[in-house]
């Protein structure tokens, strides 16, 4: 576990408000620039965020370092809220336009705003094919077993690039590690 790690899951556990301060300040704007690239819009991406930090709050006890580090944890419970509303928009579009043409778009590569999060600029920086695994699984919002037949790779080939990818995209974000460590010693 990080030293920010050690920080946060003790006091998120505990659900004290400072936690939820913590989670916002260290991981909000790679959360929101996530949220924001796979919704396409700022209100919906801000209503992920809100009903992701919900989840997340909830859910603090359930939280098991041994199974991911806490910003892998965090960034699945906004990517699959996200995935959520996506689907519902969709089946709402779907159901509302039935009996016409549906104009066939990509909502997340038409408003992709590089000032809220660099995190495409690093997913760019890896090589092809961790990149193109984690595009369509984080920012186009495709299943594991979606992004297989798509990519026409095997299920398991998916899944490991997958976790080397975001192993590479850990390493840089921890970098950015003692920003929090400064905060920490402010608040206590």
């Amino acid at each position: 576990m990080s030293a920010i790690e050690r920080i946060i899951v003790p006091l998120l556990r505990k659900q004290h408000k400072k936690s939820i301060e913590l989670v916002m300040e260290y991981y909000g704007d790679t959360l929101y620039g996530i949220a924001l690239k796979m919704m396409g819009d700022s209100a919906q991406a801000e209503d992920v965020m809100q009903e992701s930090f919900i989840k997340i709050w909830k859910n603090a006890k359930r939280y098991d370092p041994k199974k991911a580090k806490l910003f892998t944890w965090l960034l699945n419970i906004v990517r699959n809220t996200a995935i959520d509303k996506i689907r519902k928009r969709n089946n709402d579009r779907d159901n509302t336009l039935k009996h016409h043409t549906l104009t066939q778009h990509d909502p997340i590569l038409e408003h992709i705003r590089p000032e809220y999060i660099d995190v495409r600029d690093k997913v760019n920086m890896m090589e092809d094919k961790y990149k193109e695994v984690i595009e369509v699984l984080f920012f186009k919002g495709m299943t594991q077993k979606e992004a297989s037949e798509s990519l026409d790779i095997p299920l398991g080939t998916v899944k490991t690039r997958l976790k080397i990818g975001l192993r590479q995209l850990r390493r840089v974000f921890i970098e950015h590690q003692f920003n929090i460590i400064i905060i920490m010693a402010a608040l206590f």
